[in-house]
């Protein structure tokens, strides 16, 4: 249990954050694709990471293996498609959740473009005999409605296909933005990417391809992911500043649309020498609707947020939440609703109807409140800044937020929260 109080005066201050797991994820696969010898700086310290480069040595060592990703989700739609091209027999598992996440659609498209892969339990889900083949990049279709780690999967691997991928995406594709990273990182590499309408075209390697940033240093932008959390923090303060450093403006990562919705929370950002300049300057809106499938990670700390200012909200484009790390969309409605919160919640959306939550701010302060996490690491982080509105907040599971942000509770106290463990 870890307890958390908020001070008298929280502190303007600078935070480090470490580099994007989604970024650098990516590379680690297309690291092993392509033979890049790539080092990394401003390195995603998360357990995300970790998992994923643990099992790449561990792949590179052998080609008989067990690969437990435990809660990675990103890890093992990436390494279905990785270890669908790598000789050898694998079997890739991962924890009870990560036994009800599907991987149906991917596992059926990767069947087609001849992987040879069996599921050892329950169909359509992890985990998964997998036996290495030479797989052909065909013209194929994914439904792009389920999951972008899906497509992304894909487009990492098929540099290397004997003709390369023409992928063609039907229904309208979830979390878009993820795509479009996976797709410029692959540019970056001197992969030629064709474009059109929801059509994606790989160009196959040639035999004597050196990429362009063979054996570099690539500087791996800082997570806005993590950045949401300060966001929240700001907007639910009175005059605090935060510097956030290694973010970019022009950031392909989906969360970077954060400077745009907090905005309507009365928060401004500047951009400066790669780093964001946030502070609180305006009592922002009074109602908030938005859909949110191109950056459903942000979805439940800015449902957090709305609550603590007293927003009438409506969020949508949710339905990816139900299958994350947990139901994120159970969670979120469960947790606020022991500070008072009046949700609605479907498959798709929550609804927030507290207006007068401000005038209740007092009560609030003489209650301490105990926050379960679910197993998921953006459940205990987006639920943290109600720490400002109340007596004291207990957190279960405290050390959950290792999966993608492992310092988050030590840059809370060097911002000035009262942060302890207890056992």
């Amino acid at each position: 249990m870890l307890t958390i109080k908020a001070p008298q005066k929280l502190y303007n201050s600078t935070i480090k954050l470490s580099g994007s797991k989604s970024i650098h994820n990516r590379l680690l696969i297309l690291n092993e694709v392509l033979h890049l010898k790539l080092q990394f700086e401003n390195a995603s310290n998360s357990e995300d990471t970790e998992v994923l480069q643990n099992a790449l040595k561990k792949i590179s060592t052998s080609n008989n293996a067990i690969i437990d990703v435990g809660h990675a989700g990103t890890d093992m739609r990436f390494l279905t498609a990785f270890l669908s091209i790598r000789k050898g027999e694998w079997l890739l598992t991962g924890s009870d959740r990560m036994k009800q996440r599907p991987i149906g659609e991917l596992v059926k498209v990767l069947t087609k473009m001849g992987a040879d892969i069996n599921y050892t339990e329950n169909e359509n889900y992890p985990p998964l005999k997998i036996k290495g083949n030479f797989l052909s990049g065909k013209s194929i279709e994914i439904d792009g409605s389920i999951s972008s780690q899906f497509i992304s999967a894909l487009l990492l691997i098929s540099p290397i296909l004997k003709n390369g991928l023409e992928l063609s995406i039907k229904n309208k594709p979830v979390s878009w933005p993820y795509v479009k990273m996976s797709i410029d990182l692959l540019t970056k590499t001197g992969i030629k990417v064709v474009i059109e309408n929801n059509n994606i075209k790989i160009s196959p390697i040639s035999e004597h391809f050196i990429s362009k940033i063979y054996n570099s240093n690539f500087f791996i932008e800082s997570d806005w992911s993590s950045a949401s959390y300060w966001y929240s923090i700001v907007a639910l303060s009175q005059n605090l500043e935060l510097c956030l450093t290694g973010l970019k403006n022009n950031s392909t990562q989906a969360d970077s649309i954060l400077p745009e919705i907090y905005s309507q929370f009365g928060v401004s950002t500047q951009f400066k020498n790669e780093c964001v300049f946030i502070k609180k300057t305006g009592l922002g809106c009074l109602e908030f609707d938005y859909n949110f499938s191109d950056c459903p990670d942000i979805a439940q700390t800015v449902a957090v947020t709305c609550f603590g200012l007293g927003i009438k909200a409506t969020l949508n484009g949710l339905n990816t939440l139900k299958h994350k790390e947990s139901d994120r969309i159970f969670a979120t409605k469960n947790e606020l609703e022991k500070f008072g919160a009046l949700i609605e919640a479907t498959d798709n959306s929550l609804t927030i109807n507290n207006s007068t939550v401000n005038n209740n701010i007092e009560t609030l302060k003489t209650k301490t409140f105990t926050v379960s996490t679910y197993n998921d690491h953006r459940v205990a982080m987006s639920i943290a800044p109600l720490a400002i509105l109340c007596k004291e907040l207990c957190i279960q599971n405290p050390e959950v937020v290792s999966k993608s942000y492992p310092l988050f509770w030590e840059d809370l106290k060097s911002v000035g929260f009262n942060v302890n463990l207890t056992l």
